[in-house]
């Protein structure tokens, strides 16, 4: 019999920092979602796409770095565990954070150069899998240029991210 293939996925880092609880701007919700998450990528049937040169590892590193462990350290190990085998982890080559790869549209000139690696793996992996976001709310402000780019975001946290979204642009138009 002839396994099914797994559905390829990349995890921004914020999706395992959410899991920690240490986000202050995450919900109860929200953290419980990207816990089931990162779960649905250990135990499941997905794969998660890195960096070959471990840009994205690194991220995870940093952005876990502080407070407490929790869920989104769990993951950390199980990458460190398993980013070399091919059933549950698959790398592809970028350069440097992403930045020759990334779309040139103006509709995306704001966008973090940090997070650029993240859509550099999406549009290098023949899959084109979606990026996993919890509350980077700039995400949901760039949802329509990144998918015109052939990028797919699955936003785990709609509530949560609309509403810091909302909060950032209301913010942004007041300092004017």
């Amino acid at each position: 019999m002839i396994k099914p293939q797994k559905k390829s996925v990349i995890v921004d880092t914020n999706v395992a920092v959410v899991s920690n609880g240490h986000s202050e701007q995450a919900s109860p919700e929200c953290v419980i979602n990207c816990i089931e998450r990162l779960e649905e990528i250990k135990y499941k049937n997905e794969k998660l796409i890195l960096d070959d040169q471990g840009q994205i590892i690194d991220d995870y590193e940093r952005g876990l770095g502080e407070g407490e462990p929790g869920f989104g350290n769990a993951f950390l190990k199980w990458v460190y565990d398993h980013n070399w085998d091919y059933q549950f982890c698959e790398s592809v080559s970028i350069s440097l954070r992403g930045l020759d790869e990334f779309p040139e549209d103006p509709e995306l000139s704001g966008f973090d150069d940090d997070d650029k690696m993240f859509i550099a793996v999406s549009i290098v992996h023949p899959a084109h899998p979606p990026i996993l976001q919890a509350t980077d709310s700039p995400w949901w402000g760039f949802k329509y240029a990144l998918e015109r780019n052939g990028i797919s975001v699955e936003f785990i946290c709609i509530d949560d991210i609309q509403r810091l979204y909302n909060r950032r642009d209301k913010r942004k138009r007041s300092q004017k």
